[in-house]
């Protein structure tokens, strides 16, 4: 066995948070050195017998040994953290607060992997606009106007904090339409991809899990083959991206590691193509990602920890 890494979670309470300790847990390469929770602080960290969860601030982070630091914290929140933490410290944020920074890198393995290797400062990607972007991707050079791509998720997207959108009695038996028009999701992948994108956004009452159907115009006729051919191309060596010629629905990107992207369709005419993508939001839409990016980073197996 290689060296192993300390590294530290700052907001280990959340969702994502939680996420993290267990894939941190499981992981060959890495030790979880501190589980930062204001709200916890004392008690012990599930699966880490010798480690309590802590109210860590940036003055913490300033003194401490880790090589690595999962913010894993709500946006804006997170600005003197990464103030606190050293150049050589990898930092892998993921609220919103540098996604559109060119000072941090981008953390979309499947389309950035090698500016990822060595980096020091990761924003990772939102979850809607992680699934957005890997359904359009092969198609940029050949989309003729604007794609249209119609999201839904579960509600732990909308984080612990109670509100609307993770309010289980409101939800029940609904669909929640929200942020119709300028999601960041919708300007993240749009900044990415180099490609207008226009994204709306639903809740539903499931826990985790997302879906959504990008509807593509394109400027020639192609046929379902020849899309699927591209994805095959793009996609055929990801171990996190499976293809299928099936529809993917919501529930089979819950618990899924990685982005599930199928059901590969064409207009009588050949010039309107739709693509549907399934992964889990707290996952490969988060931790998985967060931990993709930062195995990369510190030179590891870009996927330790995270496939059998």
């Amino acid at each position: 066995m290689g060296d192993r890494h300390r590294v530290g979670v700052v907001g280990a309470r959340g969702h994502t948070g939680a996420e993290l300790v267990r894939l941190i847990r499981d992981h060959a390469s890495l030790d979880l050195a501190f589980a930062g929770s204001r709200e916890l602080d004392g008690q012990p960290v599930p699966g880490q017998d010798d480690v309590l969860f802590e109210s860590i601030g940036p003055d913490d982070l300033a003194i401490s040994d880790v090589v690595a630091v999962f913010l894993a914290l709500p946006d804006g929140a997170g600005a003197s953290y990464s103030a606190a933490v050293g150049p050589d410290t990898v930092i892998v944020d993921i609220s919103a607060d540098h996604r559109f920074d060119d000072a941090w890198q981008y953390g979309l393995p499947e389309l950035f992997r090698e500016k990822l290797r060595g980096a020091t400062r990761i924003a990772n990607p939102g979850c809607y606009a992680t699934a957005t972007q890997i359904a359009l991707a092969p198609l940029v050079d050949a989309v003729s106007g604007v794609p249209a791509v119609f999201g839904v998720s579960g509600y732990s997207g909308a984080g612990s904090a109670p509100g609307p959108r993770n309010d289980q009695e409101r939800l029940s038996d609904n669909l929640m339409p929200y942020k119709l028009v300028g999601h960041n999701h919708e300007r993240e992948a749009t900044r990415h991809l180099g490609l207008p994108v226009r994204f709306m956004p639903h809740v539903h009452p499931a826990f985790r899990g997302l879906l959504v159907t990008a509807h593509i115009p394109l400027g020639r006729a192609m046929s379902q083959d020849e899309i699927r051919a591209r994805f095959e191309a793009h996609y055929g060596d990801e171990p996190l991206i499976e293809i299928r010629d099936e529809i993917p629905e919501l529930k089979d990107g819950t618990g899924h590691p990685g982005v599930i992207v199928g059901g590969f369709e064409t207009s009588g005419d050949g010039l309107n193509a739709v693509v549907v993508a399934a992964e889990d939001n707290l996952l490969k839409g988060a931790a998985v990602q967060a931990v993709q990016n930062l195995n990369l980073a510190l030179a590891l197996p870009e996927f330790e920890g995270l496939v059998g």
